[in-house]
C-alpha cells in the first residue's frame, strides 16, 4: 500500500486522481464478473463521497488586533489611542523603533518608487514601505493597518455587588463570613 493510500479512503495528495469510470473499465477488460465489478463500483462511491462532518464546519471568524496597554497608575488619557505592532531584535532597546522606522522610510524614499511617491509620515511609511527596507533597519510591522489600543489599570475587578468571585466554592462562602 503506498503512503497515500492510508486505509481511510481519502485522496492524500501525492496519489494521481483517476475518474471512477476509468477504474471501471479497467476492471472490466481485466474479466472481472459482472456483480463483482457493480460492488466493487458501489464501494468506491461510498469512499469517495465528501464526509458530512467537514463540509458543516463553519467559517473560521475574522479576528482583529487590539493592543492593550497597561496603566495602573492612570498616566494615559481616558481616550482610546490607534497604533501598530511592530518586532525589532530582542537584544535592542524599544527607544530605537522611531529610529528604525525613520531609517526604513529615508531608504525608501531614496529608491526610484520612493521619489514618485515619497512617504512623510510614520503611518505612511509603515502602512506603505516595503517589507525589505525596514528590515534592513531591523524593524517587522506586523500591523500595516493602525490597530486599537486599550487601557486597563491591570486588576480583575472582585468587587461582590458588581462581580461574583467564581474561585470560592459554596462551602468556604459561610466560613469565611462566620470567621
Amino acid at each position: 500500500m503506498s503512503p497515500a493510500a492510508c486505509g481511510d479512503g481519502r485522496y492524500h495528495g501525492n496519489m494521481p486522481k483517476i475518474e471512477i469510470c476509468k477504474v471501471a473499465e479497467v476492471l472490466q477488460k481485466n474479466h472481472i464478473e459482472p456483480a463483482v465489478l457493480r460492488r466493487i463500483i458501489e464501494e468506491i462511491n461510498l469512499v469517495v463521497q465528501p464526509d458530512p462532518a467537514e463540509e458543516a464546519a463553519p467559517p473560521p471568524a475574522k479576528k482583529q488586533w487590539v493592543i492593550l496597554i497597561s496603566d495602573p497608575d492612570q498616566r494615559l488619557p481616558k481616550d482610546d489611542f490607534t497604533g501598530w505592532v511592530l518586532q525589532i531584535p530582542e537584544s535592542e532597546s524599544p527607544a530605537t523603533t522611531l529610529d528604525r522606522i525613520f531609517r526604513g522610510a529615508y531608504d525608501f524614499n531614496a529608491s526610484k518608487r520612493g521619489r514618485l511617491l515619497p512617504v512623510t509620515t510614520v503611518g505612511e511609511a509603515i502602512e506603505n514601505v516595503p517589507a525589505k527596507h525596514l528590515k534592513e533597519a531591523e524593524v517587522w510591522v506586523k500591523s500595516k493597518t493602525p490597530v486599537l489600543m486599550l487601557r486597563t489599570d491591570n486588576r480583575i475587578p472582585t468587587d461582590d455587588a458588581n462581580h461574583i468571585d467564581h474561585r470560592r466554592r459554596d462551602d468556604e462562602a459561610p466560613a469565611a463570613a462566620a470567621g
